[in-house]
């Protein structure tokens, strides 16, 4: 992730068009289950590679913003308010566990 944030963010024009591509176009492929055509060449567009990319990766380098654990250990803090888990059944970018992690016993929050 650092070694993208320096391209990303660096001033090699080549460099940083050639990684924002390949992120996106990893991404415009692993986003649906099966192929979409469309999908696929909106995330071919340079503009729009030049962005999303830089913009994911800001997150991924700084961790969501969240410190390791946080959001399992503050999770106590939604109590009252009423929420669902949805796990999508082909969701090939956001592993289960993470939805798991959530809801199974011993870690259930309050609110659930």
């Amino acid at each position: 992730m650092g070694a993208y944030r320096r391209i990303l963010t660096g001033a090699d024009e080549a460099a940083k068009s050639a990684a924002a591509t390949a992120w996106s176009h990893w991404e415009g492929r692993t986003i649906t289950l099966l192929p979409d055509p469309q999908i696929t060449a909106s995330h071919d567009d340079v503009h729009f590679a030049l962005r999303s990319p830089r913009i994911e990766n800001h997150y991924f380098v700084n961790h969501g913003f969240f410190d390791e654990g946080q959001l399992l250990r503050d999770a106590h803090k939604l109590h009252g308010i009423p929420g669902v888990i949805v796990q999508g059944r082909y969701d090939v970018c956001t592993p289960a566990k993470s939805a798991w992690d959530l809801h199974r016993p011993g870690r259930r929050p309050s609110f659930i």
